[in-house]
């Protein structure tokens, strides 16, 4: 081992990192293991049976749940929370972070699996959001719309579809969001993590701070949750500027 630099990992020669990493690596196959077994379980869960002839409303008016399949037999979702009445700056930053890194289904698609994104807000309201933040998959207002079709938001939501007949398989929230961002893996590689206050982190490296506080930014790309802030993928839209208040409805 070398001289170390302060807040930096500590410096060795090839082979001392090399057996460092290998230690590492069988627990990274563990971990890997775990997660395939936990899929496969996943894959055994019940389900439930809801009406898929709801109406939703998108791009060309109401039409049932069912046509979100899009002819396929399974389906994947994300509830994106609503404020209503607030200008795009003010709506959820978190929600904004899982659609932006789900911009295309093709490899879905691929595999036989539509996607949708599914909110609670007016229509005319999340048709400019939509237009605005140049988002091409499909997005319907699921506004008034209970059970499985609807509820609550900020998850994401698996459906199975047997001809005319809908089904809920699988739902998650909080981090289990987290696979939708491939960032955080990317985040999680690195001698600094996501800097967020929660982790371990070693001794003398940043301190970390509130969870997310990256995920919105002022003009000037500082992070920063104050009435001059956007969700940082809207600083890239045409015709985002700085803006006196968020507008928030809460």
């Amino acid at each position: 081992m070398t001289d170390a630099l302060p807040g930096r990992p500590p410096i060795v020669d090839q082979a001392t990192w090399q057996a460092a990493r290998d230690e590492l690596l069988i627990r990274e196959k563990a971990h890997t293991r775990e997660g395939d077994a936990i899929a496969a379980a996943r894959r055994r869960l019940p389900m439930v049976e809801f009406d898929g002839s709801v109406r939703v409303v998108g791009p060309d008016g109401p039409v049932p749940f069912l046509d979100l399949f899009q002819g396929r037999d399974e389906l994947v979702v994300y509830k994106h929370m609503w404020w209503d009445g607030a200008p795009h700056q003010g709506q959820c930053e978190g929600c904004t972070d899982a659609a932006w890194n789900l911009p295309d289904a093709v490899y879905l698609n691929a595999r036989g699996v539509s996607f949708a994104i599914l909110t609670t807000g007016r229509w005319e309201e999340v048709a400019a959001f939509v237009e605005f933040m140049g988002y091409t998959q499909p997005w319907y207002s699921v506004r008034g719309v209970d059970g499985p079709a609807g509820g609550d938001m900020g998850f994401l939501t698996a459906f199975l579809r047997d001809g005319d007949r809908t089904f809920l398989t699988y739902s998650t929230t909080g981090r289990g969001n987290e696979v939708a961002n491939a960032s955080f893996g990317l985040l999680d590689m690195t001698p600094n993590g996501r800097g967020e206050a929660w982790e371990d982190r070693p001794e003398g490296r940043p301190p970390g701070r509130d969870a997310c506080w990256y995920w919105r930014s002022d003009a000037d790309g500082n992070a920063t949750w104050g009435p001059t802030s956007r969700p940082v993928p809207q600083w890239t839209r045409p015709g985002a500027g700085p803006v006196e208040t968020l507008g928030r409805a809460d």
